[in-house]
């Protein structure tokens, strides 16, 4: 079932007795969650019918009797158990699944790794329960995503800018949405993001990001990739090593993927890439310029470093000093 099927449903007054949401991608399962405490009972009843629980400090027996309880003025209540991943003997949840009550609307998110299906919880929710699984988006369907999400709330913004604002954030959907919202309530009546507003809102240089060095680097562009981390040495928080060197091992490990295609056209390779054109036909000029041999040289050395930079086989040399030493054998 699809959050819009749910969410349809809820505003249609259709109710099953039990939602369970699971999965990796928190963003799906919030949405959900705060629907289900924020509108699912007017205010009115809100009061006497809205009984939510965190799995952490949960015991399963009060969720259990929170279920059982009847509505007061109203036609149904409604249970709310978050982080139920965090839950001491979930399993208890059981009997309650097995036989659950019409009246009460049970909603649970248990983020992270899905209950396994084998077992009798795992069962019982396959049975009884209407379940959502949340999966992390892929990051070739990241730039379409962000562009629906943008353009949902009247706003564009260019493929450039949301590869730059994905390649600083990763594919998180809720830091996502909450940095364009910081960025959105600042445009006042402007409808375009720009890369400006990335670095003004978010605090990502437009010209010194994770984004910019691997472009210099995929050029063998040695100036500009050593003046980068020039500025990262200056502004640590700006791109930390960590963010770095997995940014970097992801790109190389993307092109190290293209020699072993047997279709290496700008189609063929776009999705590896955001579905970004112009990344992917850089791309596919750099896995010329570098090579498979030096792809895979580069590969190797970004594992070394990375182990360099936790303190393995190092006596403690800087990150700037480090990433600076990998670039110019990465380049070298």
């Amino acid at each position: 079932m699809s959050v819009e099927k749910i969410l349809g449903d809820w505003k249609k007054k259709l109710f099953k007795p039990v939602y369970w949401l699971e999965g990796e991608e928190d963003y799906y399962i919030d949405k959900i969650m705060n629907y289900a405490e924020h509108q699912l009972l007017p205010e009115s009843e809100a009061g006497f019918n809205l009984a939510v629980f965190y799995g952490k400090d949960a015991a399963w027996s009060d969720v259990v009797n929170a279920c059982m309880r009847y509505p007061m003025f109203a036609e149904k209540q409604v249970v709310l158990l978050k982080e139920a991943q965090q839950m001491k003997d979930i399993d208890k949840l059981e009997n309650y699944l097995e036989h659950p009550l019409a009246s009460t609307i049970f909603v649970v998110s248990h983020k992270e790794k899905a209950v396994s299906k084998a077992t009798r919880l795992g069962k019982l929710v396959k049975k009884n329960a209407e379940l959502f699984h949340s999966e992390k988006i892929k990051d070739y369907k990241l730039v379409e995503w962000v562009t629906d999400y943008v353009k949902a709330q009247d706003f564009s913004m260019s493929q450039k800018t949301i590869s730059l604002l994905a390649d600083h954030l990763g594919n998180d959907l809720n830091r996502i949405v909450n940095e364009l919202e910081k960025i959105t309530v600042n445009l006042g009546q402007r409808k375009t993001i720009t890369e400006d507003d990335i670095e003004k809102y978010v605090g990502v240089s437009k010209e010194y990001n994770a984004f910019e060095l691997q472009a210099a680097v995929s050029k063998k562009d040695l100036a500009k990739a050593i003046r980068i981390i020039q500025y990262f040495e200056g502004n640590p928080k700006a791109a930390p090593i960590q963010l770095v060197l997995p940014a970097l091992y992801g790109y190389f490990s993307k092109l190290y993927i293209i020699f072993g295609m047997a279709d290496k056209s700008e189609n063929a390779v776009k999705p590896f890439f955001y579905n970004n054109s112009f990344a992917a036909k850089d791309a596919l000029v750099a896995a010329k310029i570098f090579g498979y041999d030096g792809v895979e040289r580069a590969l190797l050395l970004l594992h070394e470093y990375n182990l360099r930079s936790i303190g393995v086989n190092d006596s403690g040399t800087t990150d700037a000093s480090l990433m600076k030493e990998l670039v110019v054998k990465m380049i070298g």
